[in-house]
């Protein structure tokens, strides 16, 4: 049986064009995970949902000390592109 955390991590192999476990610092972890949490309700599939915090946590600053969900809502233009990219609409 595969936890929560193998399928985060097999979703972040599989995701094209985001960031992976081997190329994301611990901080990045952190953002995406929290993200991926404020996010699991949502109504597309996580690979979705990982692919959009992923996309968001590249645009941030590495200075930024606001999650991603705080961080979008000052930023809708970066919000709708990440949306687009990763399929959410």
């Amino acid at each position: 049986m595969v936890g929560k955390m193998g399928l985060l991590l097999m979703v972040a192999l599989l995701a094209p064009g985001c960031v992976t476990a081997q190329s994301a610092s611990s901080d990045d972890r952190r953002w995406i995970n929290q993200c991926l949490r404020d996010n699991r309700d949502a109504r597309v599939s996580q690979r979705v949902v990982h692919a959009y915090c992923s996309c968001m946590n590249d645009r941030m600053s590495n200075n930024e000390t606001r999650s991603i969900t705080q961080w979008e809502r000052a930023n809708p233009r970066a919000r709708e592109a990440c949306e687009r990219r990763s399929g959410w609409r």
